[in-house]
């Protein structure tokens, strides 16, 4: 299972948001919101480049769960290799630690180990941004909610887990727009 895990570290650490700028001579830990993540590559590269990025992300998350299980052998190396992505495209060693918010990988992660943990996460948010209309402040409360979802589908401790572990990353990386 450590294998899953650093298999999909490796795989969410590659920083594709920053590759697509920097094929454009663009450096998008400077430029629009600093974030080399979909969102920041769909600002400052436009909607393709963005579009892009976000599908490879999301792929990125959906590859590492089952690279995970196939290493693993079993559903739970699949999702050692999820939290892994997430913490990889969170804090790459590519880009010094820095990293995107993880909210692509992880909905990729999400859809591979069981779509209703997406659709919830999704419809969580959905709720909650209607009533606050704060994304940043929605995107960290739905990564708090995540072990309260996955333990809900599945209640098992890995999922526990696995909850803590997807959503902690997307936590940390959301904090410091609390103010958003």
């Amino acid at each position: 299972m450590f294998v899953a895990l650093l298999l999909g570290y490796f795989l969410g650490s590659l920083p594709i948001a920053y590759w697509f700028g920097a094929l454009r001579g663009r450096n998008l830990l400077q430029e629009g919101s600093g974030n080399p993540g979909a969102l920041n590559a769909y600002r400052v590269l436009g909607p393709v480049p963005g579009f892009m990025v976000l599908l490879l992300d999301l792929f990125k998350g959906i590859l590492a769960v089952a690279l995970g299980e196939g290493v693993g052998g079993s559903p739970l190396g699949g999702l050692a290799g999820g939290v892994g992505a997430v913490w990889g495209h969170a804090f790459s060693p590519w880009l010094l630690f820095k990293g995107g918010k993880g909210l692509a990988a992880g909905a990729g992660v999400l859809f591979a180990v069981d779509p209703r943990l997406l659709f919830l996460s999704l419809l969580l948010f959905a709720t909650l941004f209607a009533l606050f209309r704060r994304p940043y402040r929605v995107a960290l409360a739905v990564a708090l909610a995540q072990p309260f979802l996955a333990s809900f589908l599945h209640p098992a401790p890995a999922y526990l887990l696995f909850g803590l572990g997807l959503g902690l990353p997307v936590a940390l990386r959301h904090l410091k727009d609390w103010h958003r």
